[in-house]
């Protein structure tokens, strides 16, 4: 990390290294940079460090800088950035030349609102059903797991999904309801989902205000697989009973109570409501993002600098 600030020291840039010292600590670093009026957060680690940082920066004018260095970097595969990895040691080099010559975009991000009152944000999906029931059961992860990488997940989760139990639940999408046994509710801000290794929604904009809400009928590991493989694939639109649909609030009510996750943390159990915050954060994204990944046009940093 002194090696990249030193990439930004070399373009006229003040930095600063804090490391974080525990759960949590991400974001009152990042909240503590708002309030004094820095222009730019980097942000080194997995989904959860970014997912914390954006909690801290949103609604303010402070841009948030992804540096993967996590387990399954799914918002670094969403924007295309190369990954850290033992046969590239120069990745985390390459990503920040990425985001020195990238854009300032403005991203929706999600909030849910758990049963006890709690809330936060979440950059790229909120699920209630299998991956809920997973994360539950799975995290906090030790850490020789997030070691193996993405596939530590795939070991351990088919034993746990085993045991899944059924879930019956009532879901508000934009005030249309809708009744039935799902395997999972997902609610999704970004393009991809599992690790970023299935494009779910190949169209998706990251700053057009809505969600992708997908409800998945039906119960077990096989209808699960099932699922996964037609997201892969072919095209899941096309099963039986699956509703595909756009929305800005989702209501997630279910018998019995199930546990929900938000970009692969716990967040609580139904009911929960979740809303989309249109443009809420500030986003340094690389020269690798897709082009049509936004609806608006970037500012080169360059310009904000």
């Amino acid at each position: 990390m002194d090696l990249v600030a030193d990439f930004w020291r070399a373009r006229g840039w003040d930095m600063v290294v804090r490391p974080t010292q525990a759960v949590g600590h991400a974001m009152i670093l990042a909240r503590e940079s708002a309030a004094a009026g820095h222009g730019l957060v980097l942000a080194a680690g997995g989904d959860g460090t970014l997912g914390e940082v954006a909690n801290g920066l949103a609604g303010s004018q402070t841009v948030l800088g992804p540096l993967p260095l996590g387990t399954a970097n799914s918002f670094a595969r969403e924007l295309n950035m190369p990954l850290p990895g033992l046969l590239n040691a120069h990745r985390l080099w390459q990503d920040t030349a990425a985001l020195a010559d990238g854009k300032v975009q403005e991203m929706d991000l999600g909030h849910v609102t758990m049963a006890d009152g709690y809330g936060r944000y979440w950059l790229l999906w909120a699920g209630v059903g299998a991956d809920g029931f997973l994360v539950d059961e799975l995290e906090p992860r030790p850490k020789w797991t997030k070691r193996v990488g993405p596939l530590s997940y795939v070991v351990q989760g088919v034993p746990v999904l085993l045991r899944l139990p059924a879930m019956t639940a009532v879901v508000e999408v934009d005030g249309r309801r809708f009744q039935g046994d799902y395997v999972l509710v997902l609610i999704s801000n970004s393009r991809r989902y599992i690790g970023g290794m299935v494009e779910l929604s190949p169209r998706a904009y990251l700053d057009d205000g809505l969600f992708e809400v997908w409800l998945l009928p039906g119960r077990g590991l096989f209808r699960i697989a099932n699922y996964l493989a037609q997201a892969k694939w072919g095209d899941l639109t096309r099963q039986d009973g699956v509703v595909h649909l756009m929305g800005q609030q989702v209501v997630i009510q279910s018998t019995p109570p199930f546990p929900a996750q938000t970009d692969g943390e716990p967040a609580g159990c139904t009911p929960v409501s979740i809303a989309v915050q249109p443009r809420a954060l500030r986003l340094l994204t690389p020269n690798t993002a897709p082009g049509d990944l936004f609806m608006a046009p970037g500012i080169p940093l360059t310009d904000l600098a």
